[in-house]
């Protein structure tokens, strides 16, 4: 016992306090996300009495709306600095959950989800600017998966609660996340420090609008937008976890809600168990092929669930995928970090969580419904299959043409013309 508390106060020890600051604002907010979350589609679907085709195009308008907001806060957030756009974040997104759960109406679900999408994404690229911005390149890997941990620590309780929930109150669930959303924007407002770089020496400040121009740089950085380009399939493949997975488990299966929320529990178990210990003997290995090798396990659990029939299968699958997210999540962050230069730090993650991440959850539960309500359901998991063995490639050519920016850089990279 002795020996394991030496342990942790040696890792607590190798990271600075406002690191842990925000591993513990991540933990309370992530809580109240989880809860809701994991329900979102079992809450519409029930609610409106609609189809998953109807809770596709919700989450179109919500990543549709989201992106332009993402893209403005990471702007705002290289422009202004981390602090001031996590708290406004964090405000938005108590307001507007509050507003879901009391709107009567689909068409004014549909509304509050337009404007909620370009309030409450504003703060994610302020809140990754932070981690790469208080950690040196080496310990970022193993940083994103002490939030990781911590994420999913908060994702071991939230949908066993939340279910607990659900089942007598959605109103409750959504006000409840209303609530913790509130308590972490007063925990960050009392204690993080703005960790936004200064300028250096004789630096002009850019305008706003020069900011903004600035997404150009990204846009260029050829080799980024590749490795963005086997995210977004990889991202295709794992969006279904929490989008379309429990659905179809209840629809084709009969497993209820809780049903649903103990598979998802035991993802975020082995992720609180294991993801410190895997991240810590993968960190020295080449980066890209870890994202192959976590993507191919996503393509092979995701596809165990068109072939398999029973609960225990259901689980077994679940453990394939996290395996998997345990190698992906840390260091595809930790990647984007490498990409950019310091001062571009907010907009490079707001283009990561735009295009990679974005996208996906924009058109894929619209996807995912078409196949599910109009074809078989399995073909959805065949489709996982597939499209994960393409990231797979993605990722395989990048080790072979991807060579990590260093500290002193400023500008990416760009692909040369062809002659």
């Amino acid at each position: 016992m002795n020996k394991l508390a030496s342990k942790w106060r040696s890792t607590y020890n190798e990271f600075p306090r406002t690191f842990w600051i925000v591993v513990t604002t991540t933990f309370i907010d992530r809580l109240g996300g989880s809860m809701l979350f994991p329900f979102f589609a079992f809450y519409i679907t029930k609610r409106f009495n609609v189809g998953l085709s109807e809770v596709g195009v919700l989450f179109l308008i919500f990543s549709i709306t989201s992106f332009i907001g993402s893209l403005s806060g990471g702007a705002l957030t290289d422009r202004f600095g981390r602090r001031k756009m996590i708290i406004f974040s964090l405000v938005a997104s108590s307001l507007s959950t509050a507003a879901m759960g009391l709107v009567n109406t689909l068409e004014g679900f549909f509304i509050i989800g337009f404007v909620s999408g370009l309030f409450t994404d504003v703060g994610g690229p302020a809140q990754q600017a932070i981690i790469a911005d208080v950690l040196p390149e080496e310990k970022r890997a193993e940083g994103f998966g002490i939030i990781r941990v911590t994420f999913n620590l908060a994702v071991v309780f939230g949908p066993i609660i939340g279910g607990l929930v659900a089942a007598r109150s959605y109103l409750a669930l959504f006000l409840i996340d209303a609530v913790i959303s509130i308590i972490s924007a007063i925990i960050v407002y009392l204690t993080i420090p703005e960790t936004k770089p200064a300028p250096h020496e004789h630096e002009v400040p850019e305008t706003f609008g020069q900011t903004l121009l600035g997404y150009g740089k990204v846009f260029r950085d050829g080799i980024f937008m590749m490795f963005i380009f086997a995210s977004m399939l990889s991202a295709f493949v794992y969006m279904n976890m929490n989008v379309t997975l429990g659905v179809f488990l209840r629809d084709t299966y009969g497993i209820p809600e809780d049903g649903y929320a103990y598979i998802l529990s035991i993802n975020a178990a082995m992720v609180v168990l294991f993801q410190f210990w895997i991240t810590r003997r993968i960190e020295k290995r080449p980066p890209m092929l870890v994202m192959a090798l976590g993507t191919l396990l996503y393509a092979v659990g995701f596809a165990m669930y068109g072939f398999v029939g029973t609960y225990g299968m259901f689980i077994l699958a679940m453990v394939v995928i996290t395996v998997g997210e345990m190698l992906v999540a840390p260091v595809g962050q930790a990647l984007v970090a490498s990409f950019a230069p310091e001062q571009m730090r907010g907009r490079y993650n707001a283009i990561f969580g735009n295009l990679a991440w974005g996208i996906p959850f924009a058109i894929g539960p619209w996807l995912a419904g078409l196949i599910v309500d109009n074809i078989d359901p399995n073909w959805l998991w065949y489709a996982c299959g597939i499209v994960g063995m393409l990231s797979v490639l993605g990722y395989l050519i990048l080790h072979r043409i991807h060579q990590p920016v260093t500290e002193t850089e400023t500008m990416p990279t760009e692909i040369p013309s062809p002659a």
